[in-house]
């Protein structure tokens, strides 16, 4: 059985920083998606960039939903990511970036308060 089945290599995958580059490289993949949608000419870049991103938001989707399943994501956030990103890959991302700050600022107020907590 190789890793990524037996499940070890799969929680090496399934981890915030990775799921928040993911969304992010999904956001320049759309972005670059509406450039070429824009620019006339551009229909084989469009195609190609097309099925980037659509591909890459079903394994993000699919990511983000054992990821919530193991206590990784929040399921607000893998729902924006889900049913929102299909769409509009940066709401995922601000989503991302707000979590992001969440955590910063609960792992800061944790350690404040074992600061002041008495010894």
């Amino acid at each position: 059985m190789t890793p990524l089945v037996s499940g070890r290599g799969l929680g090496a995958v399934i981890s915030f920083p990775f799921l928040r580059a993911l969304s992010f490289t999904n956001s320049i993949i759309f972005c670059g998606l509406l450039v070429a949608w824009l620019v006339p000419g551009l229909a084989a870049e469009t195609t190609v960039l097309g099925w980037c991103h659509g591909l890459l938001w079903i394994v993000l989707s699919l990511l983000c939903l054992v990821a919530v399943q193991r206590r990784v994501l929040p399921f607000w956030l893998a729902v924006v990511v889900v049913v929102i990103g299909g769409f509009g890959p940066f709401v995922g991302t601000i989503g991302f970036i707000v979590e992001t700050r969440r955590r910063s600022l609960a792992r800061r107020a944790g350690g404040a308060r074992a600061a002041s907590t008495p010894a």
